[in-house]
C-alpha cells in the first residue's frame, strides 16, 4: 500500500490546505500520515500555553483520526521553529516510519515563518531518507524507495507580496469537501482565535471559500486543491509524478497546458 505524509506547521493546517489530495488518495487505497510540527500552544487569547497545547493536541488527532490518517506528535512549540540539524534528525524519524511515496508541505514561500521553516524540514528530511550516514532521532534504518515533494497553496493564493500562485495540479475536492470542513471543525478552540488575530470570520467557511476559489481557477471543478511539484534532484526519478498519476482521473494539469 502506498502512502502519503503531511508535514504542516500547525493543528488545522493540514485540513485547510492538504486534506483534500490525502481524503482522494485514500479512497484509491493510499495510507495516510499525518504530523504538526508545531504544538499550537500559542495559538489561542484565553487559555495558558500547556493548556492549549493539550487541547490542539487532542483536536489534531482527533482530526487526523476523522480522516484515517496515522498520528504524530508535534516537535517544538510554537514561534519556536528553528532550521537545525537537530529538528531535521526528528522529521527524518517521522519520514522513516512513514516511508511515504509522496510528502505534502507547504508553500516554500508563505505568509509566516513556522510555515516556511515547516516546509524547509520537510524538504531536507525527505532529502535523507535513503541516508544512512544521516542519523534520525530515533535512530531508524532508511529506505530506498524515491520520495516525490509536492508543496501546497498559501493562504490566499498568493505569496506575502502578494503574487498569485498558480499550481501545477487542481485536485478536485468537491466530492470531500464537507469531509475536509468536518476535520477542520475537530479544532473549534481555532474559532476564536482566528477571528481576533487574523480576522478569519468563520473558519469553516473560509476553508470552503479558499477551495471555491481555487475550483475557478481549474476552469473545471467546484473546489479544489492545488499542488506544486518539487523538482526530482536526490528525492525521486524524473517522471516521477505520483500525485498525478494516482488522481488523474480528477485532475487539472497546468504544465500540460504550458508545454
Amino acid at each position: 500500500m502506498p502512502s502519503v505524509l503531511a508535514i504542516a506547521a500547525h493543528p488545522d493546517d493540514i485540513e485547510f490546505v492538504m486534506a483534500g489530495a490525502m481524503l482522494q488518495l485514500a479512497r484509491r487505497g493510499w495510507d495516510l500520515h499525518y504530523v504538526n510540527l508545531c504544538d499550537g500552544s500559542r495559538g489561542s487569547t484565553t487559555m495558558d500555553r500547556e493548556t492549549c497545547a493539550a487541547v490542539r493536541l487532542e483536536e489534531a488527532r482527533n482530526a487526523a483520526k476523522s480522516i484515517g490518517a496515522t498520528f504524530y506528535p508535534p516537535i517544538y512549540p510554537d514561534m519556536e521553529a528553528t532550521y537545525n540539524t537537530a529538528n531535521v534528525r526528528k522529521v527524518a524519524a517521522i519520514i522513516r516510519m512513514a516511508k511515504p511515496t509522496i510528502v505534502l508541505t507547504h508553500s516554500p514561500i508563505d505568509y509566516m515563518e513556522d510555515h516556511e521553516t515547516a516546509c524547509r524540514l520537510a524538504v531536507t528530511a525527505a532529502f535523507t531518507h535513503g541516508m544512512p550516514n544521516f542519523e534520525s532521532d530515533p535512530e531508524l534504518p532508511v529506505y530506498m524507495d524515491p520520495v516525490t515533494v509536492y508543496h501546497a497553496q498559501p493562504p490566499g493564493h498568493r505569496t506575502p507580496l502578494g503574487e498569485l500562485i498558480t499550481p501545477h495540479l487542481y485536485v478536485d475536492e468537491t466530492d470531500v469537501i464537507e469531509q475536509k470542513v468536518a476535520a477542520l471543525a475537530c479544532h473549534a478552540s481555532q474559532k476564536q482565535w482566528l477571528d481576533e488575530s487574523q480576522g478569519m470570520d468563520s473558519y469553516l467557511q473560509t476553508l470552503r471559500d479558499s477551495s471555491a476559489q481555487m475550483g475557478r481557477m481549474s476552469g473545471k471543478f467546484s473546489h479544489a486543491e492545488g499542488w506544486r511539484r518539487r523538482e526530482h534532484w536526490g528525492f525521486c526519478g524524473p517522471d516521477d509524478d505520483p500525485l498525478r498519476d494516482a488522481l488523474s482521473d480528477i485532475i487539472v494539469d497546468t504544465r500540460s497546458a504550458r508545454s
